[in-house]
């Protein structure tokens, strides 16, 4: 059969691939488009598959609320460069990954991306040709709270928080200074035990090797720790806006309690390799030798 440019056409239009490749599947197949579907969505999964071990610390998050401020979600999508994000393929991903998330109202990755996300997500991978990931996502609900959000002008970092009662300025001023100040709890008493004491077992290594009695080094641990928690704790930090307010007393001014946040930066955490392209440049090179 006659591979004609409105075949091409149609295959490009259903599929979103390149003509060279929606060609080459026409051929294969005969002519039959449904077959030819089948075809690239097979190869899209190989081809994802073998770009899934490549390094993905580029990306954008999404952020949804719900218009009475009761549910909200948020989602990292991640891609290996920073190109890759610009793509309206790539935002219509995130969007529908952030949607997806919104409307299971969990954020279980793994159900998420069994029931269907993860086939769009492989044809992504195909369509830009780098890997893509959802990487993390974050939902809360509420019956009696407010939640407010925060998101940075570049997508890169983003911000739940939860309110007891409602109020839109000091949500969304909180929102901003967890972004700008990354607290790791609300209060002090939140702190892991295990992380405390991991603390706690640096500075006294350290302030054993100034030589001071025993009761002044205490008394030094004391002090560091006593830092420490004033630094990642939501409550104790020094409000972004106004220096000379604690957040804590912020929030008592005005009658609301912090119940919970979460707070994305994309990619941290996560350790870049500088080879991934190169090694696979010189694999391609050493192949067609």
């Amino acid at each position: 059969m006659a591979i004609t440019a409105a075949l091409v056409k149609e295959l490009r239009d259903r599929t979103g691939l390149g003509m060279m490749d929606c060609k080459k599947a026409l051929t294969e197949t005969d002519g039959n488009v449904e077959q030819a579907i089948e075809e690239l969505r097979k190869k899209s999964a190989l081809k994802a598959a073998k770009k899934a071990g490549r390094t993905t610390a580029n990306g954008l998050l999404g952020v949804k609320i719900s218009t009475d401020a009761k549910q909200a979600a948020m989602v990292e999508v991640n891609s290996e460069t920073d190109f890759a994000t610009k793509s309206d393929k790539f935002l219509s991903f995130l969007d529908t990954a952030l949607g997806a998330v919104f409307d299971r109202g969990d954020d279980d990755l793994g159900q998420l991306l069994a029931d269907g996300l993860n086939s769009v997500r492989e044809t992504l991978v195909q369509e830009i040709g780098e890997n893509i990931t959802v990487r993390r996502a974050a939902f809360f609900a509420t019956e009696d709270g407010y939640i407010t959000s925060y998101l940075h002008g570049d997508k890169r970092k983003a911000v739940l928080v939860e309110l007891s009662a409602p109020n839109e300025e000091l949500g969304r001023d909180l929102a901003m200074h967890v972004t700008a100040s990354s607290p790791l709890v609300v209060a002090s008493t939140d702190v892991d035990k295990d992380l405390l004491a991991k603390e706690r077992e640096i500075y006294l290594a350290q302030a054993q090797e100034s030589g001071k009695s025993a009761e002044i080094i205490e008394k030094m641990v004391d002090g560091r720790v006593r830092k420490y928690l004033a630094e990642v704790s939501l409550l104790d930090q020094p409000f972004v806006k106004d220096l000379s307010v604690k957040v804590g007393t912020l929030l008592a001014d005005a009658d609301v309690a912090c119940r919970r946040f979460v707070r994305f930066e994309v990619g941290e955490g996560i350790e870049v390799s500088q080879s991934d392209f190169a090694d696979e440049v010189a694999a391609q090179v050493k192949s067609s030798g």
